[in-house]
């Protein structure tokens, strides 16, 4: 058998010769392999990742090494076990070994296998094209931050510039945004395991297999490094750093959320309740000669603030409009008995949302809602709930409104500057409102 080629390839690995047909069983090839694992090289090379890439010790001695011939490279599954090619380790200098060890242990920690899995799922592709496809996507991924700081970039490495598209992606952007055909034939050897798009290979020992991890084991893992990532700050790219704010921080499904805080505080007990004798109640009955009233429930009145100041941007007041109509879709759909108000440092005129298709949303001054609050409650229908669509940025009423309120808070820009006191902190929203934070 000749000796294995000795050249890098474009991608953060060498590029591996192709195997040889084998007739023998995949356990017949790992009782002998090839040729012997150089386990001293390869862990030697991990020691050189763990030293420029402290912050991802923790999952790169977390992964379980298995020797198999038959991998092209190195390959991860979701178990947290690595697969690797001892040609592939005899032919790879050890830096370039640091660098594939960190790429392997990216796809465990981005959770590529889990994703890749949901959007095969939700787009029905499953065939290997597709699965080649969520690989490269998910390269692209993590290559654009690997690199650099101690670990050389391999010439070629798969990265997005390959279809001009723009670094700092998630895997699911880019596999909506590039069709990837052109890079199909010359990456077609690129194979990552089941830890790159959740299909699992055969060479692959599966959920029962020795040493995988848990999927507590995991979550500990992943909590160990984005712990590590937040508390040593500026020691990790911008990639790694939003990874670690969101691992165990999902963001949350805002819309949901504040229509169902104007659901529950529309439906409340007494919110739209009133008695009335076109029904007679029947406990009438029990007391003869007596009409007693029922309760009748109205539908609820709703009144929406919107902050317009200089603080808020055109971006949000455009999502404020949008969850205005949502808001009246919340209350059942009765558009004539939701109300807007643009608010800055003074209350506009509340207009009917079915007149308010057009509003437009005018202001750009300091912020001051209590003017919103007291318009909203002198209207000749008093609101049963306000909903106020805000940055924060303002003073608040200094007692509770006779009504609910629900706070749908943007997020807060460089902050409130007040001419007179600069050194001025807006409050928090008040405690007796719910809120619902927006995006």
């Amino acid at each position: 058998m000749s000796a294995p080629a000795r050249h890098p390839v474009p991608h953060p690995m060498p590029r591996p010769t192709p195997p040889r047909p084998l007739t023998q069983p995949p356990k017949d090839r790992r009782a002998r392999p090839e040729l012997p694992l150089d386990l001293d090289k390869l862990l030697a090379a991990r020691l050189h990742a763990v030293k420029v890439r402290p912050y991802l010790a923790a999952a790169l001695f977390a992964l379980h090494v298995v020797e198999d011939p038959s991998v092209p490279t190195m390959a991860v599954d979701a178990y947290w076990r690595c697969y690797v090619s001892p040609g592939f380790v005899d032919r790879t200098p050890v830096e370039d070994l640091a660098g594939v060890w960190v790429h392997e242990v990216s796809h465990l920690l981005r959770d590529h296998h889990g994703r890749g899995e949901r959007y095969a799922r939700t787009h029905g592709e499953h065939g290997p094209g597709e699965r080649l496809r969520r690989n490269i996507a998910a390269d692209f991924e993590i290559n654009d931050d690997i690199y650099g700081d101690g670990l050389k970039q391999p010439v070629g490495v798969v990265l997005p510039s390959m279809l001009r598209l723009d670094d700092g992606l998630l895997m699911e952007e880019y596999l909506r945004t590039a069709s990837m055909a052109d890079l199909g034939p010359e990456l077609a050897w690129l194979d990552c395991g089941s830890g790159a798009d959740g299909h699992a290979r055969p060479w692959e020992l599966g959920p029962e297999g020795a040493n995988g991890l848990t999927r507590q084991q995991r979550d500990a893992v992943r909590f160990r490094v984005a712990e590590g990532i937040k508390g040593r700050p500026g020691s990790a790219p911008d990639g790694w750093r939003r990874w670690a704010d969101e691992a165990f921080h999902a963001p949350q499904p805002w819309r949901q959320l504040l229509g169902a805080a104007v659901r529950s505080a529309a439906g409340a007990p007494g919110t739209g309740e009133n008695h009335s004798y076109r029904r007679p109640s029947r406990r009438s009955a029990s007391l003869p000669g007596v009409v007693l009233p029922s309760l009748r429930r109205n539908p609820p009145r709703v009144c929406v603030v919107i902050d317009t100041s200089g603080s808020v941007s055109d971006a949000e007041l455009g999502a404020a409009l949008l969850e205005v109509a949502a808001i009246a879709r919340a209350v059942g759909g009765r558009r004539d008995l939701v109300s807007v108000i643009s608010c800055d440092a003074a209350a506009g005129v509340a207009v009917p949302l079915c007149r308010a298709e057009s509003l437009e949303l005018v202001g750009g001054g300091g912020t001051d809602l209590r003017s919103g609050f007291a318009r909203a409650l002198r209207g000749r229908h008093p609101p049963d709930v306000i909903v106020a669509l805000t940055d924060g940025q303002t003073p608040w009423p200094s007692g509770r409104p006779p009504c609910r309120v629900v706070v749908g808070l943007f997020p807060r820009g460089a902050g409130y500057v007040d001419e007179d006191d600069p050194e001025f902190v807006p409050d928090s929203p008040p405690k007796w409102a719910r809120v619902v934070e927006i995006g």
